[in-house]
């Protein structure tokens, strides 16, 4: 690979470029209840129920819709056990296992912070 070609890729591979295909990714990741589902399963498979407890004030609809999108993705696996009553759980895959160490850092920033983000916030309602 010459020179040009990697800068050619790394142009291509631009987060705020408009058609770089990382967004997609990136997309996922900050969707709403993305990361929460990725850490709750930080600890080992999960059925649904024990899942959107963890998660919190999700509802069961988007938590569908959610597991369903990270499946798809790769992130997640969705095993069904042949049982009576049917049995299934979610659990991180290697590529899903490997976003822990990044969202571990974002995890550690937001609740580092949250009394400065917090107070800004407070602030800046009292001006408005």
């Amino acid at each position: 690979m010459t020179q040009s070609d990697a800068i050619d890729d790394a142009v291509a591979n631009d987060v705020l470029r408009p058609d770089c295909p990382s967004r997609v990714v990136m997309q996922r990741i900050g969707e709403r209840w993305s990361m929460f589902v990725i850490l709750a399963l930080d600890d080992g498979p999960l059925r649904f129920t024990a899942l959107k407890a963890r998660v919190g004030v999700v509802t069961s609809k988007v938590l569908t819709e959610t597991l369903r999108a990270l499946e798809a993705d790769g992130l997640i696996a969705r095993q069904a056990y042949a049982e009576s009553p049917p049995r299934v759980e979610y659990r991180l895959t290697p590529l899903g296992a490997s976003l822990l160490v990044p969202l571990a850092g974002m995890r550690a920033w937001a609740e580092t912070h949250v009394p400065e983000v917090l107070a800004s916030r407070e602030r800046h309602l009292v001006r408005a």
